[in-house]
């Protein structure tokens, strides 16, 4: 059973920067795509990054483009994502997610539990 845990998230003025982890457990993940997702209050959940565990192709929402990064370490199996110029519209609930079959479904199957990002003005 796949299994994913955030961390990394806290209270940061507007400029600042945050990294998030994502420790991956329960696979393997040859062939999952990964992917960082955030949801605002009142707001639907948008997809922010995803990245290809075995190639390292990424994928980044236009809203944070230039200003976030994804990773993964392949071997220590966790998923980081970088964000700096940090702005308070970022601020939401961030989780991570993982997809065996996305390819084909486009659909992402384990959820982490979520950390909450707030950036002050």
């Amino acid at each position: 059973q796949v299994q994913l845990v955030e961390s990394g998230g806290g209270l940061v003025q507007a400029g600042g920067s945050l990294k998030l982890s994502c420790a991956a457990s329960g696979g393997p993940f040859t062939n999952y795509v990964m992917g960082w997702f955030r949801q605002a209050p009142g707001k639907e959940r948008e997809e922010v990054a995803r990245i290809n565990w075995n190639g390292g192709s990424t994928v980044y929402a236009d809203s944070v483009k230039g200003r976030f990064t994804i990773s993964r370490d392949y071997l220590a199996r966790t998923m980081y994502l970088q964000m700096d110029s940090l702005k308070p519209e970022d601020t939401a609930v961030y989780y991570c997610a993982a997809s065996q079959y996305y390819r084909n479904t486009g659909l992402f199957d384990y959820w982490g539990q979520g950390t909450q990002v707030t950036v002050s003005s």
